[in-house]
Formats: structure tokens, C-alpha cells, sequence
């Protein structure tokens, strides 16, 4: 079994384990093989610990039986709460996958989103990671372009 670390995450065969977990920095987006499973409870606790020391969105992945489950949390980190009308798009997003049946459930807000009963980790890690992505994405647009309500 191989390791590799890397970036102060221990890596085992490309995939995070739950120990010597890192968030990156503000405005850095986690790829899928770094996303931490945060199965175990004191893996959670070090991992959100981690994204508020480095003032990051947290993410993670766990199993919850025979399935995933995918949280980020934006209380984290002291970036500005998305509007309203972009956390449609996440829920949008959230409601296809649903319809899919790739998630059963999911619950969508500006600083907070889970999704659950994911058939596979490999598949909890791809959502994580896009979500992550978009919710970085959206929160740098909101603070670089001028909105209405701002002027107001």
C-alpha cells in the first residue's frame, strides 16, 4: 500500500485518509481525491478545525452504512453569505441529482449543504468537490461584482 504526503495531508493510494487532515487556504477549491472522509467523528472535528485555522469552506465525505453522505459548511471560514438567487443555482443543481437518484435527499442554503445516500464513495467525492468548487465560485463573484442591493 503506497503513501504519499503531501501538502500536510497523508494520502493512501491517491485517497485522504482521516488523520493529518488539511483544508486549504481561502478561495482554494478541493479536488476529489482530496476531499476528507470524515467518517469517523474526530476526523470531522480535525478537518473543520483545520478549514476555520485556514479560514476555508469545509467539506467532507462519509459513509453512513452502505452510503455517502457529502456536507460543506461555509460557517467556517469569514467569506460573505451567497445571495439568494445564486444559492438557486446550488439548489438546482442539488434537485437534478435528486431526480437522478443520485442523492436521495439534500438540503441547500447559503452556508450550509448536505446531501445524502450516495451509492459510492468515488461518486460522494465527484459532488463534493464540484459543489466546494461552486460555492468558492460563486462567493468570488458576489464579491467582485457589484450588486444592486449593495448600492442600495
Amino acid at each position: 500500500m503506497g503513501t504519499a504526503v503531501m501538502m500536510g495531508v497523508r494520502l493512501i493510494k491517491g485517497v485522504i485518509t482521516c488523520d493529518d487532515v488539511s483544508m486549504p487556504t481561502s478561495g482554494m477549491p478541493l479536488p476529489a481525491a482530496l476531499i476528507p472522509d470524515c467518517t469517523k467523528p474526530e476526523a470531522h472535528h480535525a478537518a473543520y478545525k483545520s478549514a476555520k485555522t485556514n479560514n476555508a469552506i469545509f467539506v467532507c465525505i462519509a459513509r453512513q452504512g452502505q452510503r455517502w453522505k457529502v456536507e460543506l459548511d461555509a460557517f467556517s471560514s469569514s467569506g460573505p453569505t451567497i445571495p439568494d438567487r445564486a444559492v438557486k443555482v446550488l439548489q438546482s443543481a442539488a434537485e437534478a441529482l435528486v431526480v437522478a437518484g443520485t442523492v436521495t435527499q439534500a438540503n441547500i442554503a447559503a452556508d450550509y449543504i448536505s446531501m445524502w445516500a450516495i451509492e459510492s464513495e468515488e461518486k460522494a467525492r465527484e459532488i463534493a468537490a464540484a459543489f466546494h468548487a461552486a460555492l468558492h465560485g460563486l462567493r468570488q463573484l458576489y464579491i467582485a461584482v457589484p450588486s444592486q442591493r449593495r448600492r442600495a
